[in-house]
């Protein structure tokens, strides 16, 4: 072979070792970082939100008609069950009272004379002195003036009873709001408007609204129960968490036609009357222990377009598997996954941008701790 010819052979031999050194270090695996599920107990908590309702809550409305003379509280105060709110004009009412009190002192009279004269003429008409048809008239006019006194003594309870409404009082103790008439105002007993609202601040109703759905997977969950469940957590309108934990005290039995909501009314102390009636809230509530739960790093699982979530895992050749997955609730920076995953899978978390579907990597564990912190960080 002419010399000329082995400088060729020799560059040419050098590309194809190139070549080969490059194929080897394309096809070594790549370094993914991963997270091996594993089953562990979890507190199912709900956010859900609603408005507050007082627990007492009274319209106070007069029973008698008449001109509001006075006033007797001041608005916004606290007020006792029984205390004097309104005075309503008595006059007329307490005319018709000592009317009836005087009919029934006059039918008393009557009974004493009448009844006297029927005694006389149960003697007499034993010796004849009187007819036996007098002295049977003379006891059924006793009879009936004993009859009249009863008529006359509920007369005078019923204008008594008016009497004591022209003072309309408060029927619970609570916060008395504004008032909705002023002195000189001509009230009825059958209006609709009612003088003013009376509640009761010192605990509390919060009615929460969720979905028929929601409440039908959820019963379908064998959750277990601890000192926590039931509870619920309140966040004011202002991001602010309610220092005092309510408890659930029951779900409606029925559903709303329009919205296909369930109503759950849960009750809180109010000590300090932070809570408002008409508040909107939100309202954490710990449903149960979900025994075995799976949960996975938000961080590996992805979604589409339309919201269906997927997650890679590295099976155990080593290689890069899709899987469709259902999540359910969050917790902390992890999602409670309810179908596609279980205890034992490595979940990719780190370098997915790296490799594709089918690729052979070489798995790293990653402490799911440093993951989430990793993930709050880039989130900030």
């Amino acid at each position: 072979m002419p010399s000329r010819f082995l400088p060729l052979f020799i560059i040419l031999g050098l590309s194809g070792c190139d070549n080969s050194q490059t194929v080897q270090q394309s096809a070594s695996p790549v370094d993914v970082g991963v997270v091996t599920l594993k089953a562990q107990s979890f507190n199912l908590v709900s956010e859900l939100t609603g408005r507050t309702t007082a627990t007492l809550t009274a319209d106070v409305r007069p029973q008698v008609g008449g001109i509001i003379q006075k006033r007797l509280f001041t608005e916004g105060d606290m007020v006792k069950a029984g205390q004097a709110l309104y005075q309503i004009d008595p006059s007329s009412y307490k005319a018709t009272y000592d009317q009836a009190a005087a009919a029934l002192k006059s039918a008393k009279a009557l009974v004493i004379s009448d009844c006297q004269k029927a005694k006389r003429y149960a003697v007499l008409v034993k010796e004849q002195g009187v007819s036996q048809q007098d002295a049977e008239d003379a006891q059924s006019a006793c009879a009936e003036d004993r009859a009249s006194v009863d008529e006359k003594a509920a007369a005078l309870e019923t204008a008594k009873i008016n009497l004591d409404w022209t003072r309309v009082t408060s029927p619970i103790a609570g916060r008395i709001g504004i008032s909705s008439v002023t002195p000189g105002a001509l009230v009825s007993a059958a209006q609709d408007t009612a003088l003013a609202t009376v509640r009761n601040l010192d605990s509390m109703y919060v009615d929460l609204t969720r979905s028929s759905a929601d409440l039908l997977s959820l019963r379908k969950r064998a959750l277990a129960t601890n000192s926590d469940t039931l509870n619920v957590t309140l966040t004011l309108e202002d991001g602010s968490v309610y220092p005092e934990k309510g408890r659930l005290e029951l779900t409606e039995v029925a559903v709303d036609e329009a919205t296909g909501s369930v109503t759950l009314r849960a009750v809180f102390p109010n000590p300090k009357h932070v809570l408002l009636p008409g508040m909107f809230i939100r309202a954490d509530v710990d449903e149960g222990v979900v025994e075995n739960a799976i949960l996975a790093p938000q961080q590996g699982i992805t979604r589409d377009a339309k919201g269906d979530a997927t997650a890679r895992v590295v099976t155990a050749e080593n290689k890069v598997e899709q899987r469709d997955v259902v999540t359910g609730d969050a917790s902390g920076t992890n999602w409670l996954i309810l179908k596609g995953l279980q205890a034992g899978d490595r979940v990719l978390v780190e370098g997915s941008d790296k490799v594709s579907t089918g690729d052979t990597v070489k798995p790293v564990e990653v402490n799911n701790d440093a993951t989430a912190a990793q993930s709050t960080e880039g989130a900030a």
